[in-house]
């Protein structure tokens, strides 16, 4: 069995960390945006409120955008604080649920659900506008991306070295 460098496990964690706070400040300088660019977009593409109901729905989306930025910077927050063996999901999935802001606020708007791939329909199920994020890339900065993978890498590495040293890590 190969043995770990002693710095594998500390490396790892640099990793994480330096991911870490990339992604947790695109989210914080760009999720709120997010909300309001793909409630935008179904408004627009709908088509059918009037002005004032599309100002209002705009308006709320601004509201919902903050509290969407704010929720989910906590959330990865309190996830990069955590162990990585007791990690339990991703910063990815948690930047994903950006979209129950913007479902909320389209939904007020009485805007129909749209029709969906029947994959995307079965991995989101609650994504009834198709706006689910699939990189952080989405949010509006492509160098957040490569973020997730630097995360996972350094995540990998950690509990790599932890195993080689250890033995498996218990859930």
């Amino acid at each position: 069995m190969q043995q770990p460098d002693g710095d594998d496990e500390a490396a790892g964690l640099a990793l994480m960390e330096e991911a870490g706070v990339a992604i947790t400040a695109g989210v914080d300088r760009l999720a709120a945006a997010w909300v309001v660019r793909v409630v935008t977009g179904v408004v627009d593409a709908w088509g059918r409120l009037d002005e004032v109901a599309r100002t209002d729905t705009l308006a709320r989306a601004r509201a919902a955008g903050a509290d969407g930025a704010t929720r989910v910077g906590a959330e990865l927050r309190t996830l990069f604080a955590t162990d990585p063996a007791r990690q339990r999901t991703t910063p990815l999935e948690i930047v994903r649920t950006l979209r129950f802001e913007a479902t909320a606020v389209l939904d007020a708007a009485g805007i129909a659900p749209v029709e969906r791939d029947p994959f995307d329909a079965r991995s989101f199920p609650d994504d009834e506008y198709g706006i689910v994020p699939r990189s952080l890339a989405d949010l509006g900065d492509d160098e957040l991306a490569p973020m997730l993978m630097a995360w996972g890498l350094g995540k990998a590495r950690v509990l790599r070295a932890r195993a080689l040293r250890s033995g498996p890590v218990e859930p």
